[in-house]
């Protein structure tokens, strides 16, 4: 549907004086169309008034008449409909954006996204040194002591001992890798599909998540399921740190050429509509990197509800 903001000002005085040269046959044809509208619905309400006042000799006139009247009325309701067409192409022609300025606008759209994307990119980085210095690398050292006391132990049972705590912090080491190499991305994306690394993602969460996947066929792009996992796995982190929330569901559907990804909580609410800072902004630069778009509804007192919107063609 058309949208007035769409049309730019009038690139000049001939331009608008074009339009408006344009315009006034469309206008005058309107018109016509609104009277014979009217003289169509006079004759399709005979059956109303035609009794009362004219009287008529053979009721079959009346009846034909009004169907008459009735498909006289349609016609005028697809002639409306074409010059409300009509007078959008012109308006679009005339006062709308030039093939210069539309392409202007993509390219100022394309820069702002793959500056968005970068941007993602490395805060993504420092989020993975950051997993990696205070999680597996302090393991890692806690390890490396525990060995180091346990070489110089003199006594046996202290370096059994040490021994035991060196083989659970390793075993805790390697949970922490585990953990962090499934948020940098999850294996089961691309061994298995969206629908098993979100399936992971539940049970890996600390409240309940159901999952709902409504895709079938043809399984999107890559591209768009790791964007439809990460979504969903960042709106469950946020859950998880800010809202409170005792449950999330999660739903991904598919309509026309565009996958929708819809995550809902029933925590306090309160995040913020356009996101500035966070996980939330990575986010919606990485739907924007697809042409798609975030929609973040977060009435205080909730509940919080996240849609991504994919774009697959």
């Amino acid at each position: 549907m058309f949208q007035a903001a769409e049309l730019d000002p009038p690139r000049s005085r001939k331009a608008a004086l074009a339009y408006l040269s344009a315009r006034w046959p469309l206008g005058l044809f309107g018109l016509l169309v609104l009277l014979t509208s009217l003289i169509a619905l006079a004759y399709a309400s005979l059956p109303l008034w035609a009794w009362f006042v004219l009287e008529p000799d053979a009721p079959w006139d009346i009846v034909f008449s009004a169907l008459g009247g009735l498909f006289l009325l349609f016609l005028c309701a697809q002639g409306g409909r074409g010059l409300a067409q009509l007078d959008e192409q012109l308006a679009r022609r005339h006062l709308g954006p030039s093939e210069t300025e539309l392409l202007r606008r993509r390219v100022g759209e394309l820069a702002e996204t793959r500056a968005g994307v970068m941007q993602a990119v490395h805060d993504e980085r420092r989020r993975i040194e950051r997993d990696l210095h205070d999680g597996v690398q302090q393991r890692l050292v806690a390890l490396g002591m525990l060995l180091g006391r346990a070489r110089r132990a003199t006594d046996p049972a202290k370096a059994d001992a040490l021994l035991h705590q060196a083989h659970e912090e390793s075993a805790h080491a390697l949970t922490d890798l585990r953990e962090t190499a499934w948020r940098i991305y999850p294996a089961a994306l691309d061994e298995r599909g969206l629908a098993a690394a979100l399936e992971g993602l539940a049970e890996r969460s600390v409240i309940p998540v159901q999952v709902s996947y409504e895709l079938d066929g043809t399984p999107p792009p890559v591209p768009v399921q790791t964007v439809a996992y990460f979504v969903a796995a960042e709106a469950v982190t946020n859950t998880l740190k800010h809202s409170g929330a005792t449950r999330a569901d999660i739903r991904v559907t598919r309509r026309d050429t565009e996958v929708i990804v819809r995550i809902e909580d029933d925590g306090d609410g309160g995040a913020p509509r356009r996101p500035t800072t966070g996980g939330l902004l990575g986010l919606s630069r990485r739907v924007a990197a697809l042409d798609g778009r975030l929609d973040v509804d977060s009435p205080p007192g909730g509940p919080t509800v996240i849609t991504a919107e994919l774009p697959c063609g």
